[in-house]
Order: C-alpha cells, then structure tokens, then sequence
C-alpha cells in the first residue's frame, strides 16, 4: 500500500515505494533523465531466445543508453524481455532438461557479464497455438522449468529478477502452475491490454480499469487482478498494464458514439498516444468521450471507434494499484508517448 522511504541525492529528492513503475522499451525508443529518474523498472524489448537455449540480443540499440540511464537512477532495475527467435523455441527449449541447463547458464552471463538485473519471458503463449507459436499440452509444466531454470542462473549470478508477461485471462491461467511460479518469479506483468482486439467484432474499451453496463465481454483490469489473485498469485506480484497505444473499430454504426457496436472487422491497431495527442483527440471530426464506469475515455468520429489510455485513466489505474496494494503498474511501449507526459502522471499519482 505504497510504503514510501525518502531519499536524497546531489540533484533532487526521490521516492521510492513499493509499487513499481515499468516501461517496456522497445528498438526506437529513448529514454530521457525525467522519465529514468520516474521508472523503477525497465523492460528490454526484445531479447530472443534461440533453439539452442542461448539468449541474443547484442542487436538492440537500448545497449547504448543502458550506462547513462543508470547515471540518471542508480537504482533501476534493466530487465530483458525474452521473445522466441524460432516459434516454437520455448516449448522446444522447456522440454528439454539439456537446453534448460544452456538457458541457465546465458541467464547467469546476462546479469554476470552483460549488465542486466533479469529476464522476462514474453511467452504468448502456453499451452495455446497463437501468434503463429508452436505449442503442446506438456508446455504448461514445462513452462515451469523455464522459470526454474532462469532463477537458477539469477542464482548463480548472485541475484537476479525473473518475470513473466502474462495473458489477462481464464485461458492464461489454466495453462500455466500458478502455485509453482508464484514461488519462483519476481512480478508478473499482466497484460490488461488488447482486452478488445481483432478477436472481438464489438467496439468497446481495449485497457478499461472496469468493465461497462451492457459490456458482453466482460474483462477488465480489475477483473483480470482479481482472477490472478483469486488464482494464487500475491497481490503485491502482479502488475497491471496500461497502453501508450489504441484499438481502433472502422465502419461503426453512429449509435452511442459508437460504443458497444458490432462491425465487420475486430479492432486492428490504432496510432500510438503521440499521434492521438497531435491528430485525434478533438480534432479532424473525432470528439472525445469519458466513460466514467470503466474510468476509460474514447473517440469517435461517426464512423471510427478509438480506444485508448490517458492522463485522467492512468490517474484512475494508479490510484487503484494503491489502494488494492498491487505490485505496480506497466505500459506499453515507450515510444507510444515521446513528450513524456502519461509517465510524467503515472509517476506523480504513484509517488
């Protein structure tokens, strides 16, 4: 519940709580001081994981910003986040004790030899044949020993985070050991994103706190910490997601501002919160609206649908990541917001 240690350094006071403050950053992102000097945590997007077991990731441009960003906050955590070079390399490399033992030893030369705090495994997803990803019903197990063998390095190493994303969902919970890595992980970065997306042929909130009256579909963010809870994982381990992005729903029907409408296509993909600030919100014809049950805003043009986080939602999510004591809140990605103020408004409700 946000128990706050007050320190100095030669340039400001700093708060430090409990909940923590992550942002995956991915190839095209930067990092400035403001934000590393906000952050807890930062995720590396992508590292991959090869069919051998080893770990790659030289390639990403974040290595070059990771001296000065510990400049700006001697104290956060830079965290890998592992993705599969191959589609099926994590339920190859789980089901193997031999590979186990090679990822093992990259996660301890990660944090021994290459200046990471850990790994986190973007495996989307277990047991389920999505995203083009191989899968069989032995991952949920092995998906165990995947962890076990990261904290085994972390180990060797001398200390070190293992993490997973996770899927906001029943599906992602039945198809994993929540009792046995609730044991072995650090924090779960639970993706309460994407709740509507191409799946769903009905406009409606992508990253809402609570669900709406008349919402056939009925996930949440609070929903989903409360079904992970439910589960077995600690409250304090789980994460919520917030979007520095949108979903957006074409050829709506101009019926309740287009909330709730069913269409002919799901919800693809819409412009990052950089361009929605520029170009969307109240301006070309679309008018933003606020849903003041599920605390989420959204726009609509007559016949477009955007959904999205902002400054007064993610003040609703902070607020809530308090006064349920979850372990923090995430977003992604960095690069969704250049001028720096949603973080700016997740760090000032946090602190």
């Amino acid at each position: 519940m946000g128990k706050q240690e007050t320190v100095t350094n030669e340039l400001e006071w700093r708060i430090i709580t409990m909940q923590k403050i992550l942002g995956y950053v991915i190839e095209d992102s930067i990092v400035k001081e403001e934000e590393a000097k906000i952050l807890t945590h930062i995720n590396v997007a992508f590292g991959r994981l090869t069919m051998n077991g080893e770990l790659v990731f030289d390639y990403h441009p974040f290595l070059k910003q990771m001296k000065q960003v510990r400049e700006w906050n001697p104290d956060i955590k830079i965290v890998l986040s592992i993705v599969p070079e191959e589609p099926d390399a994590f339920t190859v490399v789980s089901a193997s004790e031999e590979l186990c033992g090679h990822l093992t030893e990259a996660c301890r030369k990660l944090v021994a030899e290459s200046g990471f705090d850990g790994v986190d495994f973007d495996w989307e997803y277990p047991c389920v044949p999505s995203n083009g990803m191989n899968c069989t019903p032995a991952d949920r197990e092995n998906f165990t020993l995947l962890c076990e063998a990261a904290r085994k390095g972390m180990d060797a190493a001398g200390g070190g985070i293992v993490s997973i994303a996770a899927g906001a969902d029943l599906y992602y919970i039945e198809s994993v050991e929540v009792d046995k890595l609730a044991k072995i992980l650090d924090y779960v970065c639970l993706m309460t994103y994407d709740l509507k997306c191409g799946f769903h042929a009905l406009s409606g909130h992508h990253t809402a706190l609570y669900s709406s009256t008349g919402d056939i579909f009925r996930n949440s963010c609070d929903q989903a910490l409360r079904l992970f809870h439910q589960a077995g994982f600690p409250k304090e381990m789980l994460l919520m997601g917030a979007a520095f992005y949108s979903r957006k729903w074409e050829n709506v029907k101009d019926r309740y501002h287009g909330f709730l409408q069913y269409t002919e296509k799901g919800g693809g993909y819409g412009p990052n919160y950089d361009e929605l600030a520029e170009k969307y919100i109240d301006k070309n014809g679309y008018v933003s609206y606020w849903d003041d049950e599920a605390k989420a805003p959204f726009l609509f043009n007559g016949s477009t649908f955007i959904s999205y986080d902002d400054e007064r939602s993610l003040a609703c999510k902070c607020r809530y990541v308090k006064e349920e004591g979850i372990g923090g809140i995430f977003y992604w990605c960095h690069s969704g917001d250049t001028s720096g103020g949603l973080l700016r408004k997740i760090g000032e409700e946090i602190r």
